[in-house]
């Protein structure tokens, strides 16, 4: 699609706590209390909002400590939008940023959910199990088991 007619535009940024909120859950993403929202957002390494016709319908964030490492968290296109190439023109966005600012021995890592896998191996992501790693989280809150 040529510029001209591109309903999309993509902002550097982050969007406010309702509008966050309001993406991952039209996404299909679990909400998050807005008071950690508010905490999170103001950290957030390099971030992009993506806007159809003013309204915002994606987002990707990296975040990290600037040297060592960082995540990309929250992408998301909403339904409506999905199917379009917008969630590669959100990774693109954040990549270029990463190989514009992040130091060349950085390690950058992500969660791919399901098939959006295939979108961040075209970015030179690798499933880590692949490399002797393995992904692992803990949610707060959650009961961590016996110690």
């Amino acid at each position: 699609m040529d510029s001209l007619n591109d309903p999309y535009t993509l902002r550097v940024g982050v969007p406010s706590v309702e509008v966050f909120r309001r993406l991952r859950t039209e996404a299909g993403l679990s909400d998050k209390d807005p008071d950690a929202v508010a905490l999170a957002l103001p950290h957030t390494w390099h971030g992009v909002v993506l806007q159809h016709q003013g309204e915002p319908i994606g987002m990707g964030r990296i975040i990290g400590d600037g040297g060592t490492a960082f995540q990309i968290v929250d992408m998301c296109v909403h339904p409506a939008h999905q199917g379009r190439g917008l969630g590669r023109r959100i990774m693109a966005a954040l990549t270029e940023e990463l190989d514009r600012r992040a130091p060349a021995t950085a390690y950058v890592s992500l969660i791919a959910d399901g098939p959006a896998r295939f979108l961040y191996e075209k970015f030179g992501f690798a499933d880590t199990a692949e490399h002797g790693s393995i992904g692992m989280y803990r949610v707060m809150g959650e009961n961590p088991g016996p110690a």
